[in-house]
């Protein structure tokens, strides 16, 4: 059965599913893909799925607003590179907390070369979980991934050698908080190791250097013994904000995926070090080890890694909501 998506401003139905399938490639905690889309004459519309937060890892549905950030970033993107401006309004209601933007393709734009380069990238992004080795990632490129979290209104601090000395403590011990909790492992597993043919969670092909047991130890950092001899170690950035508002965090999600497209687009690859800003204590710590002046958002790994298996995607139908449309 063919998709029927309406029209959405000045994009026709087979232009909409085009990007739409571009935001759903954005990456999301444990693949959970926690986002929901309609269609209507005046736009669309991004809604949470408030059936995907995750419970334990996600409480106050940071990473679910990051992860929704980042499908915004590449429909916004997506929009642009077909010639059409991409008018975008975050939370535009606000008894609707899990309606998160409305973007109206209305008029036509001159096309920016940087956001068509990202726009390409989009199908080629993967989060790459093995040991990063090769060369180091060169300065302007730091500075472009800089830059590129700059345009989103966030922030990105590269760790100088004590900082990452303390965020390898703070992984080390958000690892321990997280194993001991029978919660967390539960809703990890369920996540996880998922049966081939399922469209969501992440796949046992897809987990890198994942331990195939409760333990669950995934390599954030590179282990010096797998490696071969001397090479560069991968970049460790944060993705941070000024507020933490739930508007600050869709912003960092949009922040992110500029920043990981950007990183693709030269040739790098990139994962997350996501314990020490998924448990309270640990991200206060963070903010500190920062010098307290930006939340810290995500934690990035970037570098020159192995091929990986690609992570599965829910249907563009399983995706899109039958309710009226706020832009209607």
């Amino acid at each position: 059965m063919s998709l029927r998506v309406a029209p959405a401003g000045r994009l026709g139905a087979d232009e909409v599913i085009s990007v739409l399938r571009a935001a759903t490639l954005a990456p999301s905690t444990h693949n959970t893909q926690p986002w929901l889309f309609t269609s209507g004459a005046g736009g669309i519309e991004l809604y949470a799925d408030a059936d995907r937060v995750l419970p334990v890892a996600d409480a106050d549905r940071r990473e679910l607003l990051l992860s929704c950030g980042a499908a915004l970033f590449n429909l916004r993107t997506a929009i642009h590179a077909l010639g059409v401006r991409p008018d975008t309004t975050i939370f535009p209601r606000r008894e609707d907390s899990d309606l998160l933007a409305v973007v109206r393709p209305r008029n036509a734009v001159a096309l920016d070369h940087r956001l068509v380069r990202l726009a390409k990238a989009i199908p080629r992004r993967s989060t790459n979980r093995t040991p990063f080795g090769g060369g180091a990632v060169p300065p302007e490129v730091v500075g472009l991934l800089r830059r590129a979290a700059e345009a989103e209104q966030a922030w990105l601090p590269r760790l100088d050698d004590d900082q990452l000395t303390g965020l390898r403590e703070l992984v080390s011990e958000s690892h321990l908080v997280q194993a001991r909790d029978p919660a967390f492992r539960a809703e990890w597993r369920r996540w996880t190791r998922r049966a081939r043919a399922a469209r969501d969670g992440v796949p046992y092909s897809a987990g890198g250097t994942a331990a195939p047991d409760d333990s669950w130890v995934l390599r954030d950092f590179d282990d010096p013994a797998e490696r071969a001899p001397a090479p560069a170690p991968p970049l460790v950035v944060v993705i941070g904000s000024f507020g933490d508002s739930p508007a600050d965090r869709l912003r960092a999600g949009q922040a992110m995926q500029r920043v990981l497209l950007t990183a693709t687009a030269h040739g790098l690859d990139a994962s997350f070090i996501s314990r020490p800003v998924e448990v309270r204590a640990t991200r206060i710590r963070l903010r500190k080890l920062l010098g307290d002046g930006l939340w810290p958002q995500i934690v990035l790994r970037i570098g020159y890694g192995s091929p990986v298996a690609w992570t599965p995607r829910r249907a563009l139908a399983d995706v899109l909501l039958e309710r009226p449309s706020l832009t209607a």
